[in-house]
């Protein structure tokens, strides 16, 4: 058992033992380091003034990646590399992300450019990436700028982060990369009392052991959805316990069967695995939330809160994945629909949590879809989110598995209009209307801010459409007998 958090900060090794469970990375660098290039925005993780970089060892190299510290807890980051704005110049030159910014006038009222030079500075740092305006644009999806304008930002990305990386930080790398050797141990972290504690046990049996000791505790995996409990919510969180050391819980396993992903695993981790299990899976990925949000939220964490609008728990319902769950030294399996029973309640015992979840791969007789709604293109929660497995003998749906996000108080089927569409063929589209009229059976959506009813409603209609058509391979919109109301088909109103 160790009782103190240890990471790297600018060359040396900091332990820290007085850390309490909600204490964010922004609030130790401000408060504690004076360290205040580290600028406060947002403080939900969308406006990315916050972003510092973490580096960490995968597979033996030395991997650095953009997390907003203000929702990132100072928990998490034990045995990584903490990089902050302050630490990019050496020997009084600046870092070559920061020349270019300059020299480009990427930079105005300055609130934003610590973020984005600490985002540029990954970029700077990441293998196999092909110059591109798109792929500078994708990376920063996750730093809003409100006055400089974007281009001398991203002709800043481009002049700079696509050579050989060659500062400080890559002339030190192997240096780096030893000091993370001897962070790295294998023993449970306790900080704290048992009425107050941050707690990071190192393996599935001490998980559950503490977590049955402590049923109340809030499990934290990548803090991209508990951090704003404590930003905005201002909730009290007196005993956490992080699951981002639990060995066994960042595991990716493809078989031929499928592929299995351990609760921990983060969606930056998981984007090549499930992009090459299901490729409209890829573009989905690359619209959740940012680069900060990818490299800390994960997959397990995102169906353990259970929430309605969540990106990724309809398409893997529609994919027909399962998940596993521990309590003690109990693991069950539930297929991953039967675990969302209310808004707000899953289908989770008293110190149970999600060890797993397996992800069947479609067949050759199989095709996918998904498709998500939203009034921005890049970090913007879903209005809806359609996913569509079906089965084909030819041209006939032998059976469908479809599920939306958005529409109900949980993820949900859409059992009726899966039942309508078997036996309908690609060939035919008067075949499908049945099943896109079914689609008012099986859900009775709500307005809200995103969305009112009426429109989420048609916008399922017209993505049920969508993927049949690319399905069978029509290329122009199809006028749906039946389908559609109020003048014109959905796919019509839709584009």
């Amino acid at each position: 058992m160790r009782d103190t958090l240890r990471f790297l900060r600018a060359g040396r090794i900091v332990e820290l033992g007085d850390v309490g469970p909600m204490d964010t990375v922004l609030d130790y660098l401000r408060l504690t380091e004076r360290a205040t290039g580290t600028k406060e925005g947002c403080g939900e993780g969308d406006c990315g003034a916050c972003t510092v970089a973490l580096g960490r060892l995968v597979d033996g190299k030395l991997v650095y990646q953009p997390v907003n510290a203000c929702i990132q807890l100072l928990g998490m980051i034990d045995g990584a590399e903490l990089v902050t704005v302050e630490d990019l110049s050496a020997d009084g030159r600046l870092h070559p992300v920061q020349k270019a910014m300059r020299d480009l006038h990427g930079s105005q009222c300055g609130f934003c450019t610590p973020g984005f030079i600490m985002s540029l500075f990954t970029l700077y740092h990441a293998e196999g990436m092909t110059k591109s305006r798109q792929a500078v644009t994708d990376w920063l999806a996750g730093n809003l700028c409100r006055c400089t304008g974007y281009r001398p930002i991203i002709d800043a990305a481009l002049a700079s982060c696509f050579e050989a990386a060659d500062d400080a930080f890559s002339w030190r790398a192997g240096e780096t990369r030893e000091a993370l050797r001897r962070l790295a141990d294998s023993r449970d972290i306790f900080i704290g009392t048992s009425d107050s504690f941050l707690a990071a046990p190192a393996t599935v049996g001490g998980l559950a052991a503490i977590y049955g000791q402590h049923p109340d505790a809030t499990l934290v995996a990548g803090a991209t959805d508990v951090g704003l409990w404590i930003t905005k919510s201002l909730r009290s969180l007196p005993k956490i316990i992080h699951l981002g050391r639990v060995a066994g819980m960042n595991r990716i396993e493809e078989t031929a069967s499928g592929l299995v992903l351990g609760a921990g695993v983060t969606y930056a981790q998981a984007e090549t695995a499930l992009t090459r299990l299901a490729p409209d899976l890829g573009e989905l990925l690359r619209r959740v939330g940012s680069k900060q949000v990818r490299a800390s939220g994960t997959i397990g964490g995102n169906i353990a809160n259970g929430s309605p609008i969540g990106d990724m728990p309809p398409a893997l319902i529609a994919l027909g994945a399962r998940i596993e769950l521990q309590q003690g030294e109990e693991v069950r399996s539930l297929p991953l629909e039967a675990f969302f029973l209310d808004y707000g309640k899953q289908d989770r015992r008293p110190a149970e949590f999600v060890t797993g979840i397996f992800v069947p791969r479609p067949d050759v007789n199989e095709v996918f879809r998904c498709y998500k709604i939203s009034k921005r293109f890049d970090q913007d929660i879903s209005a809806v989110m359609g996913a569509f497995r079906f089965s084909l003998d030819g041209p006939i749906l032998r059976e469908a598995r479809i599920a939306f996000g958005g529409m109900a108080a949980t993820p949900k089927r859409a059992t009726a209009a899966e039942a309508a569409l078997a036996g309908a063929s690609l060939d035919d589209p008067s075949t499908w209307a049945a099943a896109i009229r079914a689609l008012t059976t099986d859900y009775r959506p709500i307005t809200d801010m995103r969305a009112s009813a009426d429109y989420r409603m048609e916008a399922a209609r017209a993505l049920l459409a969508k993927a049949l058509m690319e399905v069978s391979g029509a290329d122009e919109p199809l006028r749906l007998k039946g389908a559609a109301h109020q003048g014109g088909s959905d796919h019509e109103r839709a584009a």
